[in-house]
């Protein structure tokens, strides 16, 4: 299984689950080597025989699965390390899949909502990873401050930039009035470290992680004044 965000080939869309469709528990998990933000895509693609199994699974009852950050170990194959993960993840829903060839799937999905491990994860004889979590509260919807909307416009910027590059970074619709929103979304450009952008997918106040991000981007001068 290889992270392959944005993946946009000629997919198959997969049906949203009904409201309120509770999660599995445990909840079957893909560490990679990513902090997955609610509201960003990821690319996937899939082929080992656990992951295989889980996406059809995920598909069936339509079902999201968790993406945790990988601190240490492979999340395919042997690992000479042992495997470590993060506490605090996302769920990833399915939107899109493509059976290109045999054993192969290319998946397009969505970061939804955050969750934490409420107990260890533990993984099955098949390999694949699972745990008991707990769902955390959404960001709640916070404007901007005044003295972030020269960050916010140059957010806007950016995304400007990638898409006269012809790349597709965000989903849309593109939530430029909202503090979560944008504080995410600079947070999956940023180039920090994953254990610096697992800190700010923790953080549950939006307006705090949006001012750490402008911070950052006053110091590197991005954003000025």
């Amino acid at each position: 299984m290889t992270d392959d965000t944005p993946a946009r080939p000629d997919p198959q869309p997969s049906p949203p689950a009904p409201a309120g469709t509770a999660l599995p528990d445990p909840l079957p998990l893909f560490p990679l080597r990513t902090v997955l933000f609610p509201g960003a895509l990821l690319g996937l693609t899939v082929f080992e025989a656990r992951y295989l199994d889980l996406v059809a699974d995920c598909l069936r009852g339509r079902q999201p699965f968790g993406v945790l950050c990988l601190k240490q170990g492979s999340e395919a194959g042997p690992s000479a390390a042992p495997v470590a993960l993060e506490s605090v993840g996302v769920l990833a829903r399915i939107d899109e899949v493509d059976a290109e060839q045999a054993g192969l799937l290319r998946l397009r999905c969505t970061g939804t909502r955050r969750f934490r491990l409420r107990g260890a994860a533990t993984q099955q004889p098949e390999g694949l990873w699972v745990g008991p979590v707990t769902l955390l509260q959404d960001d709640p919807p916070r404007t901007p401050g005044p003295a972030m909307l020269q960050t916010v416009s140059a957010l806007a910027g950016a995304i400007k930039s990638l898409q006269d590059q012809g790349r597709t970074p965000f989903a849309a619709p593109y939530r430029l009035d909202d503090a979560g929103w944008v504080a995410n979304r600079w947070s999956e450009l940023l180039p920090i470290s994953l254990a610096a952008k697992q800190k700010l997918m923790e953080l549950d106040d939006p307006v705090i992680r949006l001012s750490l991000v402008d911070g950052f981007l006053r110091d590197r001068k991005v954003v000025i004044g």
